[in-house]
């Protein structure tokens, strides 16, 4: 048996388990248990597998911020190095922390220089491994991650899960009818992706209720990015027709960036 959980902003803590050949997983959400299929995640999965690179650098120099405080110069020295080994394997990282600090101290002409580097390397690093987005009272919340032991960057694979929280704050319920997807790569490449419900279900949300569920796409790059839509309809009243709920562009990065969680934030 395999399991991973994640915490949310407000006490929500998802998590899910799978036997063996990852043919049936339980999404427990709260106190409730729901029985869901999770699509494209492998059996030997862990929960150090959703720790980004963008998190673990974002520890070390915690971690190397309380030791100088500390005075064990010693171990910050260490941690000072592993960063240095960190930003030469990823210099997206480096180039973000240059941007932050250029722009900490007003010195706007080289943040523009670094961000401009940084679209080079990265066309998509800019833009976050989350979004939230809200049509007609639907608000659909998105979270990426890089899956470090589903992918093979020497072969050209780098594979990425997300999750989703579509939450009703609308007064109506409501019906999730087909997906809509356009996938692009760090090359331009742009695929649409089209299909009925998601993870074989067209799920009912009430008002003031939610669905979550997660899934996961492959790529051909370190990075590109996702977006689209889900059409839905109201069901408490005959006829009524369809509408597209947008899901705004999100990252897919090798990198990550710091947040790990949903916002709660409305």
């Amino acid at each position: 048996m395999q399991s991973v959980s994640f915490n949310f902003n407000g006490g929500m803590k998802l998590s899910w388990a799978s036997g063996v050949d990852g043919s049936r997983q339980h999404i427990k959400l709260g106190g409730n248990v729901k029985m869901f299929r999770i699509m494209g995640c492998a059996p030997e999965m862990n929960q150090s597998s959703f720790l980004s690179r963008s998190q673990t650098y974002s520890l070390l120099k915690q971690q190397m911020e309380v030791a100088a405080k500390s005075e064990d110069y010693k171990e910050a020295a260490r941690l000072r190095d592993s960063l240095k080994i960190f930003e030469d394997e990823e210099p997206v990282l480096r180039l973000r922390r240059l941007v932050k600090e250029a722009i900490a101290e007003e010195r706007f002409e080289d943040a523009a220089r670094y961000r401009d580097e940084l679209k080079d390397i990265a066309p998509h690093s800019l833009l976050k491994c989350s979004s939230d987005a809200t049509t007609l009272g639907i608000r659909l919340q998105v979270r990426s991650v890089y899956i470090e032991g589903r992918s093979h960057p020497s072969k050209g694979l780098y594979f990425f899960a997300y999750r989703i929280r579509i939450t009703n704050n609308s007064d109506r319920p409501v019906q999730l009818l087909r997906r809509h997807w356009i996938i692009a790569d760090a090359n331009g490449k742009t695929e649409n992706v089209w299909g009925i419900g998601v993870i074989g279900e067209q799920p009912v949300i009430l008002p003031n209720t939610g669905f979550e569920y997660s899934s996961a796409c492959p790529l051909g790059t370190p990075s590109g990015r996702m977006e689209g839509d889900f059409e839905m309809k109201h069901i408490d009243r005959v006829g009524s027709r369809t509408f597209n709920v947008a899901i705004a562009p999100f990252s897919l990065s090798r990198v990550g960036d710091s947040s790990d969680t949903f916002s709660d934030g409305s």
